[in-house]
This record gives C-alpha cells, structure tokens and sequence, in this order.
C-alpha cells in the first residue's frame, strides 16, 4: 500500500472523515488515560515515561516515537498508508489539545469514569480509523512486519514488543494501574464490536457489500465451497444482489493483530 492508494473509491469523503475522526478520538481517548491516573495503554506507558525524562509533552514524544517507528518500517519492507501517516501525527496533537483542557483530578470519582470513558472511546475510535482502510498505524504495521519477518504467531510478537515497551515505559517513570490491564483485556472486543457499525460499505462488480453484519440467507451455497470474500457466488445470475457481511479482516495484518487482543 502506498500513502495515495487509498485515495479512490466510493465512499472516499466518508472513508477520509471516519479517519480523522478516528485518530482524533484516539488521541482525546488517550489524554482521558493520562487524566485518570489509573494506567495507560502499552504504548502510552512508554511516552509517558519518555516525557518525565525528557521535558517534552506527552503527544510530542508520541509524534517522536511514531515518526522513530515508521522509521523501522524501511528495513522489514513496509509500505505506509495515508492512515500510517496521519497517524503519527494526529493522535500526539490530539492528545496534548485534550490534556490542555482537561485538568488534573485527585478523586476517584473523577478519576474511574474518565478511565472508562478512555477506554470505550478508544475502541470507538480503533474502529473507525480501522474501518476507513487508510493503512495501519507505525507501530501495528511494526507488529505484523515483525510477525512476517519472523515467522512468528502475531499474538506472540505483539505480547513480546508490548511487554518491553510497557517494562521500558516503566522504568522511565510511566504510569502501569488498573487501566493498563483493563485496557489489555477489553481494547479487542472493543475495537470489533464498533468495527462492525463504522464499516464503509463496497460495491464490487453487481454485488453491494455492505460489511456490517451476518450475511442473510438468500439462498443455499455449495455445500463445503463458501465463495471466496469479494468474489460472486452463484446468485449473481439472477441479478444484483445485496448482501452484508462482517468486516474481512486477512491474517497477518495489524487489523487482525488488534481484534485479537
């Protein structure tokens, strides 16, 4: 995938408002972890760690430490997206704007609703720029190029490079609670469940995808032959046919090694 790959199609205006939305709303969701003083995602752990020692805003670390990232991306042969880019960027500004205006809190009555909330908006968030299909960010894409350089499963890449970047963000004075753990167990189910609602509907030849839900049963497939996702099954000759389904997402990518969590 190139950075203007992505740049055609149907539904480009609502593919390109849903990423930016996405990434924003990461960023706002990240600065709530920050505000909750309960534990930050993996990554968050780091920059956060990274901005005691170094002086610099927390989003400008992660602007840093996305950019340093994709960086790794030219040695294992990754190819970013406008996604990837925009990344980098988007989400560190977000979250310093955030952090701007949300003041610090010392009780818990503030402090779990603004961890809950960070939570959910984050998965809101990882569904919509997901669904957008502008490419991953730098460090999901650092994931799967590990995964394919290696050889190894994609869960096992990520707990190793999630472990060390939470022990390093540790070290450095980052802020590991409750919500790093809570974070880790509801981010997957999360980021499918709100993939599902924000996926952008395809047409492909005569057929309308819709990718949001159960396909209906518009009649019998060849018992043990599924038609293979976005070719035409036999239906097709009798005309165009509308039908849904759930959001492919292919082994081996970033999306996967999200929904997996």
């Amino acid at each position: 995938m190139s950075i203007a790959s992505g740049l055609r199609g149907r539904h480009l205006t609502r593919r390109l408002i849903q990423l930016y939305v996405g990434l924003t709303l990461y960023g706002v969701s990240s600065a709530l972890l920050v505000r909750s003083a309960l534990g930050l995602e993996p990554w968050g752990v780091l920059h956060q760690g990274l901005a005691e020692k170094t002086g610099l805003t927390i989003g400008v670390v992660s602007i840093v430490v996305g950019a340093a990232v994709l960086l790794l991306w030219i040695p294992i042969r990754q190819r970013p997206g406008l996604g990837t880019v925009s990344n980098v960027f988007v989400i560190g500004l977000a979250m310093d704007g955030t952090l701007a205006l949300v003041p610090e809190s010392d009780g818990l009555a503030v402090r779990v609703p603004l961890l809950a909330l960070g939570i959910v908006l984050n998965g809101v968030a990882t569904g919509l720029y997901i669904a957008a299909r502008f490419g991953p960010g730098p460090r999901d894409g650092l994931m799967t190029g590990l995964h394919r350089l290696t050889g190894r499963s994609i869960r096992l890449v990520r707990t190793l490079l999630e472990v060390a970047v939470v022990a390093t963000g540790f070290l450095l004075g980052g802020s590991v609670g409750v919500g790093t753990v809570l974070y880790a167990l509801s981010i997957g189910p999360l980021a499918q469940f709100f993939l599902r609602r924000f996926a952008v509907p395809e047409r492909e030849g005569g057929i309308t995808v819709a990718s949001s839900g159960p396909a209906p049963a518009e009649g019998p497939a060849p018992a043990g032959e599924p038609a293979p996702a976005g070719q035409p099954g036999p239906a097709e000759d009798a005309g165009p046919v509308t039908a849904s389904r759930p959001p492919v997402v292919a082994p081996g990518t970033p999306e996967q090694a999200i929904l997996r969590r």
